[in-house]
């Protein structure tokens, strides 16, 4: 089994790639959706996120409320340096539970979707490094239609993240993704054949 690990700053597109990769084969497992795990309620994630951040990042439904949490942590990089130390462990045992099960079931490739996969360290975990990534002013644009952020805040969503440059650094592969989605499906595609269809 070949594992990819992919990843890139926000609003670069990773999760658009994670999907064109699955559509060509690929098995994929997306670290923000475990992260999601690492603190669901009775969880010792969830104690120590509540422990650290108070009870007021808990939601009406009694799960923490990741934008409350994403205000807290965003804002300040202690606050995102102790969440971190909190789900990280956690995340990475998940990763490595869900990538030996896909090795015991015979997944030929398998595709890690991880937006903070360089800053915890964890690229000794797959056989590729593959980073999406796309201009400063598209990535903006991005975040203003999305996620309904102003300027400001896109832009703080950004710097409080690793630089692109940094992240390339570990890259096998460069997947640019500041044109179109038709433009990125090829792109995507070109790269698969080259490597599993040769």
């Amino acid at each position: 089994m070949i594992t990819i690990g992919l990843t890139g700053g926000i609003g670069t597109g990773k999760s658009l790639v994670s999907e064109i990769l699955e559509t060509l084969g690929g098995q994929l497992v997306n670290a923000d959706l475990l992260g999601h795990q690492a603190y669901l309620p009775g969880t010792a994630g969830f104690d120590d996120v509540v422990r650290r951040f108070g009870k007021g990042v808990i939601g009406q439904s009694g799960t923490i409320d990741r934008k409350l949490l994403g205000e807290l942590v965003f804002a300040d990089s202690d606050n995102m340096s102790d969440l971190n130390a909190i789900v990280h462990p956690i995340i990475l045992g998940l990763i490595k539970k869900t990538v030996e099960d896909n090795l015991n079931n015979g997944v030929d490739v398998t595709v890690v979707e991880a937006a903070i996969l360089v800053e915890a360290g964890w690229q000794d975990l797959f056989d590729e490094i593959w980073v999406v990534s796309s201009n400063h002013d598209v990535v903006v644009k991005r975040l203003q239609t999305r996620n309904g952020l102003s300027v400001q805040d896109a832009m703080s969503r950004i710097v409080s993240q690793m630089p692109q440059e940094d992240r390339i650094c570990y890259a096998d592969e460069i997947i640019d993704n500041s044109g179109t989605v038709e433009q990125l499906r090829n792109q995507v595609k070109k790269l698969w054949q080259e490597k599993f269809k040769s």
